[in-house]
């Protein structure tokens, strides 16, 4: 089997000591094509260096929603940076991750949903889809990707919250809905049912890697090597083989990010 990883962050520093090692052994394990995710400027330009180093890594370019400065002339000028990042390399791949998240800083709301749907129109102008992280903010996520912005280039929604109303509306403005190691956890409310729910032409799989390793690993430091754990979960959710999961999910990699 082949998989795409669809978000991973290999720049973490918990790579620092072996980052080579571990990319050439995902790579060998099947895992034949992957995104690292841009966080900020930094890890933006991170993102870069590795797709450039690595044949089947690409990059994207973003601002996550909890690195967000405390008013609208930063965030232009950052993401004047970003367009410039996305202009200067053809494996940047998408603008993320971007969205909002209330768990960790609920004070500067405004501020995240104007960096937000700022992306979103820079990822409609550069013909770029969008990764979209939300956390504790199901309700303002929803309101901005149906009232305020339209999505023109489609995008995922990213370690996709097990929340029926999220991934309704996500499907219905063109997202693709993506699974990582949560999907697996025995603690996980409603992820079977959410997994029913989205067809086999909208779901991909993920990492997110270092974080949220999936069962029987979980606690561990993740890498893309692990996909496989989310693929025979999911198979078994919608009584499939694996090896049609790993299949669906690649190509529906392949059209989101536009590398067909």
């Amino acid at each position: 089997m082949e998989f795409f990883d669809t978000h991973a962050h290999y720049d973490d520093v918990r790579f620092n000591d072996d980052r080579d090692l571990v990319i050439k052994h995902i790579n060998e394990s099947g895992v034949t094509k992957c995104v690292n995710v841009g966080c900020n400027i930094e890890t933006s330009c991170e993102s870069i260096e590795l797709a450039k180093m690595y044949d089947f890594i690409y990059a994207t370019c973003g601002i996550h929603p909890s690195e967000i400065p405390d008013s609208e002339k930063k965030i232009n000028l950052i993401l004047t940076k970003i367009e410039e990042l996305c202009s200067k390399s053809e494996k940047v791949v998408a603008i993320g991750e971007i969205g909002l998240d209330y768990h960790w800083n609920s004070e500067n709301k405004d501020m995240q949903k104007y960096a937000f749907i700022a992306q979103i129109e820079l990822a409609n102008g550069l013909g770029l889809p969008i990764s979209i992280h939300t956390r504790d903010a199901i309700d303002d996520t929803i309101g901005i990707i149906k009232n305020e912005v339209k999505i023109k280039n489609g995008g995922i929604l990213h370690c996709c919250p097990f929340n029926r109303e999220l991934v309704k509306h996500g499907l219905d403005n063109g997202l693709y809905i993506a699974f990582g190691g949560t999907c697996t956890f025995k603690n996980s409310k409603n992820a079977s049912e959410i997994v029913q729910m989205v067809p086999m032409d909208k779901i991909l799989i993920e990492t997110d890697s270092p974080y949220l390793a999936p069962e029987p690993v979980r606690g561990s430091r993740n890498d893309s090597s692990n996909l496989k754990y989310i693929v025979n979960k999911i198979a078994e959710i919608k009584g499939e083989k694996p090896e049609k999961i790993a299949s669906a999910t690649y190509e529906n990699a392949m059209k989101v990010f536009n590398l067909c």
